[in-house]
């Protein structure tokens, strides 16, 4: 058993890379080895990492980094219009997949307060896992991509709201007026965003664009520094990096951040899939197995038929709400975050919290087939799918 960060991270790499070499001769999705080694090495493997909870942490930013990248390549104008239109389909969808939770919840026995914190786990879909499968070209320059992130940044928003919830139930009692100022948080964020961007990182970046370390360094900065400004006024560091991207994107030199990147967020995206493998504890899955099989088979069938049919009805057409709905039928990392909080809190019991987590967990790599098997994406075993 090992605790250093140092040994931790050479296990995570060394040990991605050789599951990752026996995936791609496997024709397996390399998502599906990043999860796998993390249930070997972690404490309910091989205890080679003693708690994957630091993991997690620094893994967590591959998720900042990734929303900091979409922000970059939309305008503001442009993200307030996408917004506007996907309100009807998020809302619907997420009513939809929390009453089918709860349901379900209710034929095993669960109580009516932990069914309802179960269901809605359920209403959320994959920020990490349905974008990190979409190729860059379809993210920034399709259609596709925007109506997704439109669709997952509204759900990010009901589940900070949701967080807020339990976090007051862990306080004994709900503070109303930090729900009132969460409401003023997000535009605020936004205008001061846009104002630093203009008046302070605009000059900088003009002075001294030729120094490209120092671009570098000032865009990680700028993100992170967003992020957690966003955690501190009560949102997500998902949003702070969105907004962070977003005021960039005028900016001329967001094409060379962008393509700076990329390395940067996939080394933080692999930590977090293997702190995914790791953090599950596998002893209690014969327990909520039953469940958690039929609660991950119904999303896996009504997400992607449901998002379809309302993205239709909402005016697109051709095969873009198909692709979409599909790209979106899994339960979100979000979940796990309310499984946890929720247990902490003493809203549900162990059991439905595991729940959640191997309803979530099911559903990670079932949809991770399913879309790498019909969809193009940077790591499909596919040369045909393969697409960067």
């Amino acid at each position: 058993m090992h605790d250093s960060i140092l040994f931790s991270i050479f296990l995570i790499f060394t040990g991605a890379a050789l599951l990752a070499a026996m995936a791609l001769y496997a024709r397996q999705p390399l998502l599906l080895a990043y999860i796998l080694l993390g249930g070997l090495a972690g404490p309910w493997g091989l205890k080679l990492v003693n708690d994957p909870k630091v993991i997690q942490e620094i893994g967590h930013i591959g998720i900042i980094f990734l929303l900091f990248l979409l922000g970059l390549n939309l305008q503001p104008a442009q993200l307030v219009r996408m917004l506007r239109e996907a309100i009807m389909v998020t809302v619907l969808s997420s009513l939809f997949f929390c009453v089918a939770g709860i349901l379900v919840a209710l034929a095993f026995g669960y109580s009516v307060f932990e069914s309802v914190i179960i269901g809605s786990a359920m209403m959320f879909s994959s920020t990490i896992l349905g974008l990190k499968l979409l190729p860059t070209t379809a993210l920034h320059h399709r259609h596709v991509g925007q109506v997704m992130i439109s669709i997952l940044l509204l759900q990010d928003i009901i589940a900070i709201g949701i967080l807020l919830f339990l976090e007051g139930l862990s306080k004994s009692g709900m503070d109303w007026q930090a729900v009132g100022l969460l409401g003023l948080a997000l535009p605020s964020l936004v205008v001061a965003a846009l104002l630093a961007e203009r008046y302070v990182l605009q000059p900088l970046m003009r002075r001294f664009d030729t120094i490209q370390e120092y671009i570098f360094l000032t865009a990680i900065g700028w993100c992170l520094g967003i992020a957690q400004l966003a955690d501190i006024m009560g949102l997500s560091y998902e949003i702070g990096a969105f907004i962070a991207g977003v005021s960039l994107a005028t900016n001329p030199i967001a094409l060379f951040i962008a393509e700076s990147f990329k390395p940067l967020r996939d080394f933080f995206l692999i930590m977090f899939f293997f702190a995914l493998g790791a953090s599950f504890n596998i002893t209690i899955l014969p327990d909520v197995i039953i469940p958690a099989v039929i609660i991950a088979s119904l999303m896996l069938l009504f997400k992607p038929v449901i998002f379809s049919r309302l993205l239709r009805q909402s005016g697109e057409t051709g095969s873009l709400p198909n692709e979409a709905g599909v790209r979106l039928g899994q339960v979100s990392e979000f979940s796990l975050m309310i499984a946890v909080l929720a247990l902490n809190a003493g809203a549900i019991g162990s059991q439905a919290s595991y729940l959640i987590q191997a309803t979530t967990l099911l559903t990670f790599i079932a949809s991770s087939y399913i879309i790498m098997l019909n969809y193009p994406t940077p790591i499909a075993v596919s040369d045909r799918l393969r697409k960067d």
